[in-house]
């Protein structure tokens, strides 16, 4: 069966594809519509499903496969599905959520064996050890959790791509001007985005957790640092912890992007760069890979709301 961005603009659909998110909201004549992100592993789109009974908004929730008769179109150059008709599946139908969700674009024992070079390369004890504590702890929700939950790396594996993608340029800037401290920056690379799996609820149908909507990420896993300080031994007051933890809580650049503080040490600022660098790259490659050579994609929020042009050739 066709996959949602195997169908053309205009064209009628029929598939089976996953609600990953349906928000309940009011229209301007007072009734219910359901706003609803439906994906499937070719991708995700926007569809709105109008003078939503009781019924309809209890039944069709997030996490859910649904059966979608509908039109693809675009509004506002964004890709978008007219819903015709909207049913749950019958019992002999797809149903299974896992089949509808995006995967990394890499095997997962191949992600780990490449993480495992890495790691032998991180020649700090303190910084070994806490990174070695720290993966084994989360290490399935790690390699399973998506980045986010809609901007970048929006899929299962996500977290764990996302951050090899990071070790890899790491490894290239290293290479290049090598006064820099690999340790510390491969420490900081792979534990940055660590707290996602606290602050994500899952690669399934992805919400934000209580704590990530309370706390976020960013703080959620310096906890984790100090806390495996304790259970190792391991003076939280040494300036190894400390710069450790300054890579993690700088590493969004700036203090309104959410991060504590800017970063005043180099591999801090290093890792902000190429933590931005892949997320960009990953959200222009996902508007791109459904937009028409000679047009231009939808816009992408991530990036100012900015679209970006596909050349003809």
């Amino acid at each position: 069966m066709k996959k949602i961005f195997d169908y053309e603009v205009d064209e009628n659909m029929k598939l089976f594809a996953l609600i990953k998110t349906a928000d309940v909201r009011i229209a301007k004549n007072g009734s219910k519509f359901i706003s609803f992100t439906f994906c499937d592993q070719s991708g995700e789109i926007m569809a709105k499903f109008w003078d939503a009974s009781d019924k309809d908004i209890e039944q069709f929730k997030s996490g859910r496969v649904v059966c979608i008769t509908g039109k693809r179109e675009n509004y506002q150059n964004n890709p978008q599905i007219k819903i015709f008709n909207l049913r749950l599946p019958n019992e002999n139908e797809p149903n299974d959520p896992l089949e509808f969700v995006q995967k990394a674009p890499e095997d997962v024992k191949k992600m780990e064996k490449e993480f495992n070079e890495f790691f032998l390369q991180i020649k700090n004890p303190v910084w070994n050890k806490i990174v070695h504590a720290l993966i084994k702890k989360f290490h399935d929700n790690f390699f399973t959790f998506p980045a986010a939950k809609k901007n970048h790396h929006a899929f299962a594996g996500g977290l764990a791509y996302h951050t090899l993608s990071i070790l890899r340029l790491a490894k290239a800037v290293a290479d290049e001007y090598p006064f820099i401290n690999r340790s510390l920056l491969y420490s900081g690379a792979i534990l940055h985005d660590l707290g996602k799996v606290i602050e994500l609820s899952g690669p399934i149908a992805t919400q934000y957790t209580l704590d990530g909507n309370l706390i976020g990420h960013i703080v959620l896993i310096d906890e984790q640092i100090v806390e495996v300080c304790h259970q190792l031994n391991i003076n939280e007051q040494d300036e190894d912890v400390i710069l450790l933890r300054h890579m993690i809580l700088a590493h969004h650049g700036l203090m309104e992007y959410g991060s504590p503080v800017q970063p005043h040490i180099m591999e801090a600022e290093i890792l902000h760069h190429l933590d931005d660098l892949d997320a960009s790259i990953q959200m222009m490659k996902g508007a791109l890979d459904h937009t028409e050579n000679g047009e231009f994609s939808e816009r992408i929020f991530g990036l100012d709301g900015r679209n970006f042009y596909k050349p003809k050739n």
